[in-house]
């Protein structure tokens, strides 16, 4: 939890450039004492700060810099002025910090624009899924309010007595749709199937899921009647006659 604020705060560069309280100083150097890779991400940061400000330091015109050398070679050895050089100093040490500063902030706005830009994605995935779903519902609306559209309910018999299950059936355009929400959960070693009676014939039309609103299924040309059965997972080719739960005649 430490290296991931850590890395997230960006404190390893307020550390490095002395703007962290007491407690987050302790916090940051106890977390580098006990985890490797944390300290190796720390050693090359303050690898990169200190390449950057070598990057930075300005060379001096060589006639100036020939120039200096040549006075100071003609000058008598005299003491050296400390002031001008802890002032100096102290403007390096300024720029060094502000180097770091900038660097640390830099670092962190370039996790918030990709932390940003996976936001960004994951919300156009979902407004697409979302937007495909209410397509795909609109569609399955119209077709099951058709003109021409037969609702038949189809009620669990003694074996199945919660059960209940719609199925919209339009000869015109030969569709059967199901609405199944009303079936009871099944193990996962069986599922519901569908069959259509044809001339004594049972022919599969597809298996079932309790937790799909609109299935569409096979239509079967000349079906006397719709039935339900509970089949080994996967479904079955042929009916187990003994597990019909509900049937009604079309």
């Amino acid at each position: 939890m430490e290296k991931k604020r850590i890395l997230e705060e960006g404190l390893l560069e307020q550390y490095l450039t002395g703007e962290l309280s007491m407690e987050n100083q302790l916090m940051v150097e106890k977390a580098l004492n006990e985890d490797k890779s944390l300290k190796e991400h720390f050693d090359q940061l303050e690898a990169d700060f200190e390449k950057m400000a070598f990057e930075q330091a300005i060379e001096p015109p060589i006639g100036v810099k020939a120039a200096l050398v040549h006075k100071l070679e003609k000058s008598p050895a005299k003491q050296v002025q400390w002031g001008p050089l802890w002032v100096a100093a102290g403007f390096a040490l300024l720029f060094g910090v502000a180097t770091f500063w900038m660097y640390g902030q830099w670092q962190n706005a370039e996790r918030s624009l990709k932390s940003l830009q996976e936001q960004t994605v994951n919300l156009k995935e979902r407004m697409d899924a979302l937007e495909s779903d209410y397509i795909l519902t609109s569609s399955q609306l119209k077709d099951i309010n058709g003109p021409h559209v037969i609702p038949l309910v189809l009620y669990g018999n003694q074996k199945s007595p919660g059960a209940k299950l719609v199925a919209y059936v339009d000869h015109n355009r030969k569709m059967v749709m199901v609405n199944s929400q009303g079936l009871p959960p099944l193990p996962a070693s069986k599922t519901y199937q569908m069959w259509s009676d044809v001339e004594g014939e049972m022919i599969n039309m597809g298996t079932l899921s309790p937790k799909e609103e609109l299935i569409p299924l096979k239509y079967i040309e000349k079906a006397e009647s719709l039935n339900i059965t509970i089949e080994p997972a996967g479904g079955n080719d042929h009916p187990t006659v003994e597990e019909l739960i509900s049937n009604v005649i079309i």
